[in-house]
């Protein structure tokens, strides 16, 4: 008699609205899995169409190229003897729903509902789809006459029901259910479903891998059962990366890690596993099987299909694995670096341009692009023939071959060193050391003709010559010649992008890099329309702490020696005036606060919700040791005040990767006012009444000592 099961998961590249790429990579999945001996294959959530559709969902050309690609996955004889689930938006009795559609041999068994949608941070869920609300319900869906003409069904079942197989019970959770307080994997455990399947569309946050993984093995150590879970993999087309993670699990252990971060648009998992185990694993778990005997019972789609085999006695069983996790910098050189990739080949682009000043920011990205080449040489050297097609594409050489990073840098990254007046030698010599060692096509030009040219117009027209103030200017023309400055940087970067290759007789355009951190965009520290304006930036989302121990990781595990002396440096906008040559300006006395203190404040905002009292009252606790109340306040609203003058800036931010869930992202992700009464009169006052209170307490204690 027939018990061990093989399963297969994946994690896909999928792109919204790519229908055809998002087919041909679903069957190439199916295929690989059938190959394999799986008899079940799970994709991940929304794959058909693509997850990260947003306002698309609400158009009919989204449900009606979803169906033709139903169509075609049912009608393709790839996906014959092998159950399939796949994900696509439904319109049912005229509501969209998230859906999983499980089908075998041309007929749809069952339409499954997502019940619990994902509707916080940079999810909007409910702005799209409606959850399934009526537990252990289904009704009759009336298939499409397209669909109907296949499957020779009318009706098919709808809503939140079981599929009993001849040999086990296997149930669907998609996504945010998982994480939702009252999973419906307990119930459905309790309820004897043994395989449980979850298709999610998860994207990366830094340190956030081990989350879905305790998530899992926690669902399977106490009710039993086999888990598997597919996730969408890459960047869809916007800020987020959806970082694979793929995984099959069985009683708490872990049989199958996929990859978190690559350049495979396809990865299958399966593991042969023995249902047995799942039943003797329950079986002395006694206040469990109490539980069982009161559960209400799902409703259940008979299936005359097994997933195991009659003669499986010497079927070799899957083993346990240990899961492997990424350190905060390696996940930083593989994240942005994979959705770099995905940017680059899917916009048609030729390569990047990014203004290298000689500071971290714009050094950890250029380390990005390096470990980028560094990943697209390893898969080409792994075989991967969609990686070198792209990169043929992308340098217009239909036979060249990367083999080693630097060269294949020197043809996709030209760097740009920009200097003005107030820049120094030292940075200038640290970008030009480290475009030389990942090997870019390095540029170094000076600013001052165009900045001396557009200062004259304003001079011209209002006689008036604005001075810095280290040469007796006011605040006012000391911050707009610097700011002078940094926008040409700007214009002159995409000048060069659009026309570098041009110049040098090669096809094409470069995407503009930006480099301005998660902390400087949440305190307004750069200048709008400067060099954080770009196309994409791929550190937007990283903490100052998290980009220095990424470029230190760079230094050690690239072989990066220029970095070394640009860690040690002192970060500097060098938009002011030298003094004897030397660098007179620092960012952190600029912002009046350190980097470090901008991340706790950043966090506390964000995700611990307070305003300028309730960080106020944490930091009093947090900070108790090194300052006294009054400095405590002095800091906050310091800050409170300089991030809501510039909270406007947020407004036009480079579309960023997403991997600080601290991140002030206006688009989606943190939407609040851009224009706040930044005295915050009322706010400060209940921190001045609290200081005073705890002033006179202090002294009293003083008193009686």
């Amino acid at each position: 008699m027939g018990r061990k099961v093989t399963v297969a998961t994946c994690a896909l590249n999928q792109w919204a609205l790519d229908f055809e790429g998002n087919l041909q990579r679903i069957l190439k999945s199916i295929e690989i899995a059938k190959h394999r001996g799986a008899r079940y294959r799970l994709g991940p959530e929304l794959e058909i169409c693509g997850y990260g559709c947003w306002d698309h969902y609400h158009e009919s050309d989204t449900l009606l190229h979803s169906l033709q690609v139903l169509a075609a996955l049912l009608e393709s004889p790839v996906t014959q003897d092998i159950i399939c689930d796949v994900g696509m938006p439904v319109m049912h009795r005229n509501v969209r729903y998230n859906c999983r559609v499980i089908f075998l041999n041309r007929r749809i068994l069952l339409i499954r509902p997502k019940m619990a949608l994902a509707n916080e941070g940079n999810y909007r869920e409910l702005r799209w789809f409606t959850p399934w609300s009526r537990s252990r319900q289904t009704e009759e869906y009336f298939l499409p006459r397209m669909i109907q003409e296949l499957t020779k069904q009318e009706t098919v079942p709808f809503g939140d029901a079981v599929l009993t197989t001849l040999d086990t019970c296997i149930g669907s959770e998609v996504c945010e259910e998982l994480w939702t307080p009252r999973s419906p994997h307990v119930d459905m455990g309790l309820d004897g479903v043994e395989i449980f399947t979850n298709a999610s569309g998860s994207h990366h946050v830094l340190r956030k891998a081990h989350a879905r993984v305790d998530l899992v093995t926690m669902a399977t150590t106490k009710n039993g059962g086999i888990y598997l879970l597919a996730n969408q993999k890459g960047c869809d087309g916007d800020r987020l990366y959806y970082d694979g993670c793929a995984m099959i699990a069985m009683n708490g252990s872990i049989f199958a890690q996929g990859s978190q971060f690559s350049l495979d648009d396809v990865e299958v998992l399966t593991a042969t596993l023995d249902l047995e185990d799942v039943r003797s694993y329950r079986a002395e778990i006694s206040s469990r099987n109490l539980e069982a005997s009161k559960v209400s019972p799902y409703p259940r789609v008979k299936v005359d299909f097994a997933l195991s085999c009659h003669e499986d006695l010497l079927e070799p069983l899957s083993e346990p694995v240990e899961w492997k996790y990424h350190s905060p910098a390696e996940e930083i050189s593989l994240g942005p670096a994979c959705w770099l990739w995905d940017f680059l080949r899917r916009s048609q682009q030729a390569g990047f341009l990014l203004p290298l000043s000689g500071g971290v920011d714009s050094a950890a990205t250029a380390c990005l692009v390096y470990s980028m080449c560094r990943q697209v040489c390893e898969a080409v050297k792994d075989g991967n023939r969609e990686v070198l097609a792209d990169v043929r594409t992308i340098v217009d050489q239909p036979s060249y071959t990367p083999q080693d990073p630097r060269e294949l840098c020197g043809r996709i990254l030209t760097t740009c060193y920009m200097a003005g007046e107030n820049s120094s030698r030292e940075t200038c010599d640290r970008a030009k050391e480290l475009a030389q060692q990942v090997g870019s096509h390095h540029l170094g030009l000076n600013i001052d003709p165009a900045v001396k040219a557009i200062v004259g117009i304003f001079s011209l027209v209002t006689g008036k010559s604005p001075l810095f103030a280290a040469h007796g200017g006011s605040s006012r023309e000391n911050l707009a010649l610097q700011n002078v400055q940094a926008r040409v940087r700007m214009v002159v970067a995409y000048l060069f992008a659009q026309l570098s290759l041009w110049s040098r007789g090669a096809r094409g355009g470069l995407l503009v890099l930006g480099s301005a951190n998660v902390d400087e965009s949440l305190l307004g520290y750069l200048t709008k329309y400067d060099c954080s304006s770009a196309d994409i930036n791929p550190i937007g989302g990283i903490s100052k702490t998290d980009l220095k121990d990424f470029v230190q990781f760079c230094m050690e595990s690239f072989q990066l020696p220029a970095l070394q002396s640009i860690l040690v440096a002192p970060p500097t906008a060098e938009l002011e005036p030298l003094a004897s040559g030397q660098v007179s300006q620092t960012d952190e006395e600029d912002m009046g606060m350190t980097y470090a203190e901008l991340s706790v404040y950043g966090r506390l905002r964000k995700l611990a919700k307070t305003g300028p009292y309730g960080m106020f009252c944490k930091l009093l606790v947090m900070w108790k040791d090194v300052c006294t109340p009054r400095q405590v306040a002095d800091k906050v609203k310091r800050f409170f005040s300089k991030y809501s003058i510039n909270r406007h800036k947020m407004t036009t931010l480079t579309p960023a990767y997403h991997a600080e869930s601290y991140s002030p992202d206006d688009n989606r992700f943190d939407l609040r006012p851009f224009l706040y009464n930044t005295r915050w009169p009322w706010q400060f006052r209940c921190i001045d009444k609290q200081v005073l209170q705890l002033e006179r307490r202090q002294q009293d204690l003083e008193g009686v000592d």
